[in-house]
């Protein structure tokens, strides 16, 4: 037991639990954490059980690391000197938030509540704030919190906060009645779309995957601003007694194995995206056993960080990741070599995943015989492991706490050795694939909290150390020095030269060895009318999406839930009233003026059908499906190019060679080419006699919707408007025309009826509420972000581009890079299939820097390579 503090450390704290989980507690701790960090505070946040998730958005609104405080992982003495360190270091904080887990009794199976909620409050003497969902119940609730309030005496609930209230009546009514039983209410919570953080298979989506994070933490902190009162919360998080156990220091509890003097071995931690799950007790042990830890990015980096002589993965989403982990072949083929000479590695779930065979099919490191893939059963659980083998984190019979949290099942190969032996079941891979004679690579599904098992890095760093000394680089191993003991090729523009002693890293010709057997994936087939060419015919199962401006994989969950709920009335034919009268107030237009279509697509069909023009103009580069609808009835089209020379925007000479046609159809902003012309430059294309089209699908993707034709004066004039790209409802097809009365009744007249189905009417509908409109908004200013990212990557590759205001970018890349992307297992959409536009170019998707990070990376190994082509 840790001798106690003889102070003792002031730290008002509360813990926020739940009756269960799905409550919101981890929207309102987060929110609670990022309101008062507003107000100045420091906030120290943690975490009650195993969870990796939610500490993520913990650091996100407070800027500290959270601690996980679990009972079972780490022991019952150091759950308060974790609390204490997390409230010391890096500096002192002026309040712990401690988020709980499930419901507030709720702990391991079988144990009374053991590594609850409720048994952290005790241990580390923690007021609880309950938060408790309303939605479905009103005066109840004040039932259970009585409950929760008085079941055990040493807990101090000190407040509730009611989360979603259908209206303010209905909160009141929740909150007199669990005043009534004499627990106060700190605040009452409606219920707010725009308050929910996504999920999926395991749970919440990890902060750092999620681009839109800070900007939904800044929304959820308002909230919890305006409905919670945080002076009354202050004042009983001060009521907490002083924390008389002294901090849990990482240097007392391993002893560094590096001599005065003598270099430090660098161990290289995977980051990024795809790992996301570390406690960061594991990097300060880590240190204070003697190793200079260098995060990594498997994903964008191309080497290991420099003089690396340990690899540490920790868990994460590698089969959400699975593409890009494997189009990175450099760094591949480098983890793959360095791994097989028996570097010390430990790979923890996501890790081992990386370093199989396979997952889902896509190849990896291939230095673990496993193949993985997604299953239907989630494994969860604690457990009680012991290591089967001498290894690098110790001698066989190492007991540590654990536990396991996936959904992928792997397959061992036959022959190999199992690290651990949990209740009796062996698991995971101890490997020793350079026959050091004690396994090197240590690779399992389980997780381990460090801080409960210090002798592990103790032992991991002292093994780095050794076979960086068998490597020969103990003179020139330490990064600090500036040359690495095990040279590895460096990071993108930096050069480097191959590994020595067998570490050979690329093929014989130069370029970077691939990881799979199977051929790059077939051309798409070409179509015999490049106007019916699309993006997702770019597409194949084993290449990363960059050819469709879909923006997400699927559909907001509050927009889900309303499709779902939509289900239940699809027997009736579809009534387009509703969806017409909201559009229109969305616009500041008549319902006249407003028609929902079936996309964009059906709109260029019906102003096809109602119009017989006699010159009809379509300004190119454009999207060609309005010119393959005109085409299909039977009108001759006139195109005016655009060129790149002039950013494919509309100069004098393009309005003078439109003429005097009477129909002129354009893109704002344009696909491919991203160009957003001014309002009034079309606007002066109106005349009598002419209907200018002007098609804008991607308007929703410019801040603000500057340059927009809605609303204004529209006579003559049609805008065609598209929900799917921003809305993940490519499937649904929902759009609608707005504009001149008298052209949307001429289009009415050629709309068959019911064409536009419930759903698409329900998006209509759904994507018009504010809360929709604020999300596309921010999702808008990301975008714009991402964009930057994008374009100025290509620059430095100095690759030309153009669009700087649409969800896509036009870049010229050079005759053939495209089909070098495809091999490498990158979709871009070709652009010669858009009139005035040659092989050079291709449109790219904007993406998360993550990914773009990946394309700029292949990139940039395609283009000297092709350029020291052409010059030989």
């Amino acid at each position: 037991m840790i001798p106690p503090h003889p102070a003792g450390i002031p730290l008002p704290r509360v813990l926020v639990a739940a009756p269960a989980s799905g409550h919101g507690k981890t929207t309102i701790a987060v929110g609670i954490m990022a309101a008062l960090a507003r107000r100045g505070l420091a906030v120290a946040p943690a975490k009650v059980g195993p969870d990796y998730i939610d500490p993520g958005y913990h650091a996100l609104a407070t800027g500290r690391p959270s601690r996980t405080l679990d009972p079972h992982l780490v022991g019952e003495g150091r759950v308060a000197p974790l609390l204490a360190r997390g409230a010391t270091h890096p500096d002192r904080a002026d309040i712990a938030v401690i988020e709980g887990v499930m419901g507030l009794l709720d702990g391991r199976l079988g144990t009374d509540g053991f590594a609850s909620s409720a048994h952290v409050a005790t241990l580390t003497r923690t007021p609880v704030v309950l938060v408790v969902d309303i939605s479905s119940t009103s005066r109840t609730v004040a039932a259970t919190v009585h409950g929760l309030a008085t079941i055990d005496p040493r807990l101090e609930v000190v407040g509730v906060v009611l989360n979603k209230a259908g209206t303010p009546r209905h909160g009141d009514e929740a909150r007199r009645a669990v005043e009534a039983v004499g627990v106060p209410v700190r605040g009452v919570l409606p219920r707010d779309a725009a308050m929910h953080v996504p999920s999926r298979h395991l749970g919440l989506v990890p902060a750092a995957e999620r681009s839109s994070a800070a900007a939904s933490l800044e929304h959820i902190a308002t909230v919890a601003e305006e409905h919670i009162d945080l002076d009354a919360l202050l004042c009983a998080a001060g009521t907490a007694p002083d924390l008389e156990e002294e901090p849990w220091s990482p240097e007392l509890v391993v002893p560094s194995q590096v001599v005065a003097g003598g270099t430090r071995p660098v161990v290289a931690v995977g980051g990024g995206r795809a790992f996301t799950f570390r406690y960061p007790e594991t990097v300060e042990l880590l240190e204070a056993a003697g190793a200079h830890v260098v995060d990594f990015d498997p994903a964008r980096d191309e080497s290991l960080p420099e003089g690396t002589c340990g690899l540490y993965l920790g868990g994460g989403f590698p089969e959400v990741h699975a593409r890009s982990l494997a189009t990175n072949h450099p760094l591949v083929e480098q983890i793959r070599s360095a791994v097989a000479a028996g570097m010390p590695t430990v790979a923890e779930c996501a890790g081992m995943l990386y370093l199989g065979q396979a997952l889902d099919g896509h190849p990896m490191v291939g230095a673990v015989p496993t193949r993985a893939a997604m299953g239907r059963r989630l494994t969860l659980g604690y457990r009680e492991a012991v290591s089967v083998t001498d290894s690098v984190l110790g001698p066989a019979g190492t007991r540590v706490t654990g536990h396991e949290f996936h959904r992928t099942q792997a397959t061992p190969g036959a022959g190999t050795s199992a690290a651990w032996s949990l209740d009796g079941r062996e698991e995971g891979f101890a490997l020793d694939p350079a026959g050091t004679g004690s396994a090197t690579l240590v690779a399992s599904y389980l997780h381990t909290h460090w801080a409960g098992s210090p002798d592990l890095a103790a032992s991991f760093v002292a093994a780095a150390q050794d076979w960086n000394a068998r490597r020969g680089g103990a003179e020139s191993a330490s990064h600090e020095r500036g040359s690495g003991g095990m040279h590895l090729a460096g990071r993108r523009g930096a050069g480097g030269s191959a590994p020595t002693q067998g570490l050979s890293l690329r093929s014989p010709k130069g370029r970077p060895c691939r990881s799979t057997t199977s051929g790059p994936p077939a051309e798409p087939p070409p179509h015999s009318d490049p106007l019916r060419h699309h993006g997702d015919v770019e597409l194949a199962d084993d290449l990363i999406d960059l050819a469709v401006n879909v923006r997400l994989t699927q559909p907001p969950a509050w927009l889900a839930s309303a499709l779902a709920d939509e289900l239940a009335s699809v027997a009736t034919y579809p009534d387009a009233t509703r969806a017409r009268d909201a559009i229109a107030a969305r616009h500041g237009l008549a319902r006249e003026q407003v028609l929902p279509t079936s996309g964009g697509a059906e709109a260029f069909t019906l102003l096809a059908r109602a119009m017989a023009p006699r010159d009809a103009v379509v300004v190119h580069p454009q999207f060609t499906e309005p010119e393959a609808a005109l085409v299909a009835a039977g009108h001759d089209v006139r195109r005016v190019l655009l060129r790149g020379e002039d950013d494919f925007t509309l100069t004098d000479a393009a309005v003078e060679e439109i003429g005097d046609a009477d129909l002129v159809v354009i893109g704002n902003p344009t696909n491919p080419t991203g160009a957003l012309h001014p309002a009034d430059a079309l606007r002066s294309l109106v005349r009598a006699g002419r209907v200018l089209l002007v098609d804008e699908a991607f308007m929703d993707a410019v801040p603000g919707e500057v340059e927009s034709l809605l609303p204004g004066d529209l006579a003559g004039v049609i805008v065609v408007r598209s929900l799917t790209k921003t809305w993940a409802v490519a499937g649904i097809r929902a759009g609608y025309v707005a504009g001149d009365r008298d052209l949307v009744a001429a289009l009415a007249t050629q709309q068959p009826h019911w064409s536009v189905g419930s759903l698409a009417l329900r998006v209509m509908t759904e994507t018009v509420a504010p809360h929709a409109l604020g999300e596309a908004a921010r999702a808008a200013d990301e975008l714009a972000r991402w964009r930057a990212h994008l374009t100025a990557g290509l620059a430095g590759l100095d690759v030309p581009t153009s669009g700087t205001h649409a969800p896509f970018v036009l870049a010229r890349v050079g005759p053939g890079v495209r089909e070098e992307l495809r091999a490498a297992g990158w979709a871009v959409r070709r652009g010669d299939t858009f009139p005035g536009l040659d092989p050079s170019w291709v449109r790219i998707a904007v993406r998360d820097p993550h990914t773009i990070d990946g394309l700029l990376r292949e990139l940039g190994r395609i283009l000297p390579r092709r350029e020291r082509t052409r010059s030989a």
